[in-house]
């Protein structure tokens, strides 16, 4: 009997050896098929989300998953004398905690669980108002840069479109000087045609008097030849008559 109570013990130890060096080291190693409680690995999601680590249960708190005291009990029943039993009680019972300490270690409860994913969401929540000021701070800054824009190439458009309603002014001033003096030119070249119009008929007017004046002489010239002929050719007529009538 005494043998089967060390036997006992002594897969007791295995046991807490076994589960103490395969203990999960992250949360990849978990599987929802053991019998442990799947949690957050504390450590990254602090280091994530800058989130403080919330102790439920306190170590002392903590139950052991075995009765000690039947443990004695049964150790004593097999031989072993009762400071005996309480010593290898002791033993199991600092080997149990040590290895559930470091089992809590690595892991989380559902209470830390619950108050570790308020604090993520916490986290989120603070992340996507950040995102929202910073989309409207970046929407307004780009709606004032956009603006600027605007007013510069309106600034542009209306300077372009002065300066071109200033030359085209100024060609239409030019066209008009031109014109009038075009105009003026041809007024003056009007009058000097007409002038010389004017003239021209002048001398014509003086030419034509001039010949009818002496056409006027030449007719009287003409007329006083004739009659000085019709004179002298009665005067021989009747100069030959009178030598006929002798």
């Amino acid at each position: 009997m005494r043998r089967s109570a060390i036997q006992c013990c002594r897969a007791l130890l295995h046991t807490n050896y076994i589960t103490a060096n395969t203990a999960p080291q992250s949360p990849a190693t978990h599987s929802p098929g053991t019998g442990l409680k799947r949690g957050f690995f504390t450590t990254g999601v602090s280091q994530s989300y800058n989130s403080r680590r919330v102790e439920i249960t306190s170590p002392e708190q903590r139950k052991a998953f075995f009765d000690t005291h039947v443990l004695v009990l049964e150790l004593q029943a097999n031989g072993f004398k009762k400071e005996q039993a309480e010593a290898i009680v002791t033993v199991i019972a600092n080997l149990t905690s040590a290895n559930m300490e470091s089992m809590y270690k690595d892991m989380v409860t559902k209470p830390q669980q619950e108050i570790m994913l308020q604090q993520i969401m916490a986290h989120l929540d603070s992340i996507r108002k950040d995102m929202v000021i910073l989309e409207k701070s970046e929407f307004s800054n780009l709606r004032t840069e956009n603006e600027d824009e605007v007013k510069k190439m309106r600034a542009d458009t209306t300077l372009d479109l002065n300066l071109e309603k200033s030359r085209i002014v100024d060609m239409f001033r030019d066209q008009e000087k031109q014109l009038m003096a075009t105009k003026t030119e041809f007024t003056e070249l009007n009058a000097d045609t007409a002038l010389g119009v004017a003239e021209t008929n002048k001398k014509i007017d003086t030419d034509i008097a001039l010949l009818k004046t002496m056409l006027e002489s030449l007719k009287l010239e003409t007329v006083r030849y004739l009659a000085a002929s019709v004179f002298t050719c009665l005067a021989i007529a009747l100069g030959l008559y009178r030598m006929w009538q002798k």
